[in-house]
């Protein structure tokens, strides 16, 4: 019998990244994915800010940025014809490091995710299928069927379910997945040609009947083409080609195609699980949610689960927290989903809805009131955090407390951008090779700036007190003290307060001065040890 400390079913991009997540805290992980190798196509196309955000911590981001490319606008079409160019350039601009929509399509996100893991000596172990698993005390011991049919048993302390929205993991926990499948059609394609519409913009053309959006795949001539299948051809989509479909996107778009690399029709579904977790057993990504396209918030919202759970889990492997803490995954996470499939079922909808009031707003509202609305400041940070996933809190989540300015517990921390030389220093702590605390000097030029591993890290914007220096080098925590200035304010920091960072930079605490006793109150509530 095989061991790990935890085993990781699906090796898509929330799998890897749980994976790659683990692997750097330094917890054994095994990942098995019964696909013969990652994918081919380009089915999620946006990297969101918050995963770019998330994703400096392990260095990952500048990959996507040096790979992937930033849209600049959002063209709007109503019957073939070109209505409004909506500028997206750096629509989050102090908001986030990551201020734009960027394109990364899934096929290389894939390979890069693989290629980060192997070289951290974790090779993802393919045709190899989930049979079953029980548990048996503190552990879970599952039955694994390998390529050439063998079996063998796999014991772990946990077993991670991310193998999608056909999960065995979920069906093995009994986690029904209530919802349901909307009535249309789509078709999805990925061309290279010439078009107007294949400009390195996203491009949506709304006519009376139906809905076609054109996703750039690269800066020009490539792209993801995703409209509706209509009348009686709907009825038998599985046997439809590109020929069938898409005389309305090459005539009102005027595209011509020079290489399809595939196609496929599918329908769209909206469902969540009725639980994350059983016992031993966790859900992340499709195998716990699954939703309408809107917004590309999938498969971020996948990496978002991903990351949410690798700390906690490496927290418990090593004995840093107890079993309990991992109750917060759930807690966290599946208010959030809920959420997300309601907004997108809402978005999808509206934009998808038959009868005469619903076209006159498509093709006529709509086209005229988008570009009204994109001009206006709230409208627009509105719209990009809510996509970004910046927006996300759990404020009301168990493991989250205090107030200090207008940031809570459970807040992701406010981004704040320093002029050269204002980052100030910190104290640091959990040095990786003995452990012991030293002093370092913080050169970043924003207070984002990632650890040498991922781990809790105390920040000050201003002046950090002598009992707090003393407090984070018996907890070997890195302290990190920003010079205050006026845009710490207008994030909604408060000066000389205490913020303590969880591993995925959400605010766990936030406390004003004297602070020590509210810290000491908050690891004696949760029970944490911050430290190995």
């Amino acid at each position: 019998m095989t061991q790990s400390q935890v085993l990781i079913v699906g090796a898509g991009p929330s799998g890897l990244v749980l994976a790659l997540w683990l692997n750097r805290m330094g917890v054994d992980v095994r990942i098995v994915d019964a696909a013969a190798g990652p994918g081919t196509t380009s089915r999620a196309l946006a990297v969101q800010a918050r995963t770019l955000e998330l994703y400096r911590q392990l260095d990952l981001a500048l990959p996507v940025l040096d790979q992937g490319y930033a849209v600049e606008a959002f063209n709007v079409w109503a019957e073939g014809e070109h209505k409004a160019r909506i500028e997206l350039g750096a629509i989050g601009a102090g908001v986030t490091p990551y201020p734009f929509l960027q394109i990364y399509p899934q096929d290389r996100h894939e390979r890069m995710l693989c290629g980060r893991l192997q070289d951290a000596g974790v090779q993802v172990e393919r045709q190899c299928r989930l049979e079953g698993f029980r548990e048996d005390g503190d552990a879970v011991v599952a039955q694994l069927r390998n390529a050439a049919g063998n079996e063998e048993q796999c014991e772990a302390r946990y077993i991670v379910g991310c193998d999608g929205a056909r999960s065995k993991v979920r069906e093995i926990i009994g986690a029904g997945f209530p919802g349901g499948t909307y009535r249309q059609v789509f078709y999805v394609a990925d061309i290279e040609g010439e078009s107007p519409a294949l400009n390195g913009e996203l491009n949506i053309d709304l006519d009376e009947s139906d809905i076609l959006a054109v996703f750039a795949t690269a800066p020009r001539g490539a792209g993801r083409l995703v409209g509706t299948v209509r009348d009686e051809r709907a009825e038998h989509a599985e046997n439809l080609t590109f020929a069938d479909v898409s005389g309305r996107a090459i005539d009102n778009l005027m595209i011509s195609v020079h290489k399809l690399n595939w196609f496929s029709t599918y329908r769209v579904h909206h469902r969540v699980a009725e639980r994350f977790r059983r016992g031993r057993a966790f859900l992340v990504g499709d195998a716990g949610h699954i939703h309408s396209p809107a917004g590309g918030q999938g498969m971020n919202t996948g990496i978002g689960d991903a990351i949410n759970l690798a700390w906690k889990l490496a927290a418990v492997v090593q004995g840093r927290a107890p079993d309990a803490l991992l109750d917060s995954y759930e807690a966290e996470r599946l208010p959030f989903a809920r959420r997300l499939v309601d907004t997108t079922d809402r978005v999808f909808s509206f934009i998808t809805a038959d009868g005469p009031v619903a076209e006159i707003v498509r093709t006529g509202v709509a086209p005229r009131l988008l570009p009204l609305l994109a001009r206006l400041p709230f409208t627009r940070e509105y719209f990009f955090r809510t996509i970004s996933q910046t927006v996300i809190h759990y404020r009301h989540a168990p493991l989250n407390a205090g107030t200090a300015g207008r940031t809570h517990g459970g807040d992701r921390l406010p981004w704040v951008r320093f002029a050269d030389g204002d980052a100030g220093s910190g104290k640091a702590a959990d040095d990786v090779a003995d452990n012991v605390a030293s002093n370092v000097a913080s050169t970043a030029a924003d207070n984002y700036a990632p650890l040498p591993r991922p781990g809790w890290q105390a920040h000050v914007y201003g002046q950090a007190q002598p009992e707090l220096m003393q407090w984070c080098d018996r907890q070997r925590v890195t302290l990190r003290q920003f010079a205050w200035n006026d845009a710490c304010a207008h994030a909604g920091l408060a000066r000389d307060a205490i913020y303590l960072l969880r591993p995925d930079t959400y605010v766990g605490l936030a406390a004003g001065t004297p602070a020590i006793g509210a810290l000491d109150e908050y690891l004696r509530a949760n029970a944490l040890t911050l430290h190995r």
